[in-house]
């Protein structure tokens, strides 16, 4: 007859798993912090581009900055897509996407019925 042997293999392999390192959440929190302000800028569609070589609208980069404040701002209380009304021009915001989705000289403006918005920014 042959001999067969038989090996006992227990339940719960005693496998050593490193611990991991706990995580300073406050450190944390501070990286994701400084990472979501740095990257606050403002895109612009190819639509509001054309819209904004097509009525001569100049805007400086001080006044970009303020409506990219402006419109990140907006968004942390909740503002999904603001109308942002400057001195010489009108921009429709995606907040979302963080985006100018058309833009309008101010005399245009006055003449326009804004819908779809859901805030507005006077700069």
């Amino acid at each position: 007859m042959d001999k067969f042997s038989i090996h006992r293999v227990p339940l719960h392999p005693s496998i050593r798993q490193a611990q991991p390192k706990p995580i300073n959440a406050q450190q944390s929190f501070k990286a994701h912090l400084q990472e979501a302000t740095n990257q606050q800028e403002l895109k612009v569609s190819k639509h509001a581009h054309e819209r904004i070589i097509e009525r001569n609208i100049a805007i400086s980069e001080q006044e970009w900055q303020a409506v990219s404040d402006k419109v990140f701002e907006a968004h942390s209380k909740g503002v999904k897509q603001p109308l942002v009304l400057m001195e010489q021009a009108a921009l429709i915001v995606s907040a979302k996407n963080a985006t100018v989705i058309t833009a309008m000289d101010r005399t245009e403006a006055k003449q326009q019925i804004f819908t779809n918005i859901d805030g507005t920014i006077v700069l």
